[in-house]
């Protein structure tokens, strides 16, 4: 109930004369079947435009850290990504990862949309990161379609380690479905998961007209903290 009341009575209106989102593609998305969104991540407010511009209910994957945190803030916080339908998920690895899997088949078995961010955490500078196999792995074990999203304008209004928003025009791009049954079977084959995360960050970056970059955003933060460019020669990374 809070996900709807937010939506449309409380934060969507004024999001919407605020900031003017735009939606392409949105025919792609099926009306009552299970699919994977898969998008780019550049802010914050990513989650809270999808579901803006989409009719159905979306149940993100989000970072633990957004549950537990303390004090009026930390409340706020879980209340809040509880109420726009994220759920959360710990990142650390192993079998946390597991966990998450599990999550996320979950939603899926309900007939829902499961919106992920395949790069794990959102990108630094607004360049478009290698993507995690977790997305491939749920879509193989639950046999659903992956329609690849991309965020506009985003990261210009809100880049990560920024409050408050500035007002400005955002869009959200929603590409044609990607089937990969012709994986069935094969989900526990590492070389499969990869080429099939890698051909769904080729039709992000094909939608967001981002610049990608090879390696994983969490290094490219750690090589942005040591002053390195994040298109480092390998040599330099490991310095």
């Amino acid at each position: 109930m809070l996900y709807w009341v937010l939506k449309y009575v409380v934060i969507g209106p004024w999001l919407r004369v605020l900031f003017r989102p735009w939606v392409e593609g949105l025919h792609n998305i099926p009306k009552d079947r299970p699919a994977i969104l898969a998008s780019n991540h550049l802010s914050f407010s990513d989650s809270v435009f999808i579901i803006l511009v989409t009719p159905r209910h979306i149940t993100f994957l989000a970072k633990s850290d957004y549950f537990t945190g303390r004090g009026i803030k930390g409340w706020f916080t879980k209340k809040f990504f509880t109420g726009i339908g994220q759920v959360p998920i710990d990142r650390s690895g192993g079998r946390a990862s597991q966990a998450a899997l599990l999550t996320g088949a979950g939603v899926l078995e309900r007939g829902d949309l499961l919106g992920i961010y395949p790069e794990g955490t959102r990108s630094p500078d607004g360049t478009l990161f290698r993507g995690r196999t977790g997305v491939a792995r749920m879509a193989l074990e639950s046999r659903v379609p992956v329609y690849p999203v991309a965020m506009i304008n985003t990261f210009e209004i809100q880049p990560s380690g920024t409050i408050w928003p500035r007002l400005s025009r955002v869009g959200v791009r929603i590409g044609p479905p990607m089937d990969f049954s012709q994986y069935d079977g094969q989900e526990d084959d590492r070389f499969i998961l990869r080429s099939v995360t890698d051909e769904i960050m080729h039709e992000v970056m094909t939608l967001s007209h981002q610049e990608y970059v090879d390696i994983y955003a969490t290094k490219a933060k750690e090589l942005i903290a040591r002053g390195l460019p994040v298109d480092a020669p390998d040599s330099a990374r490991e310095d």
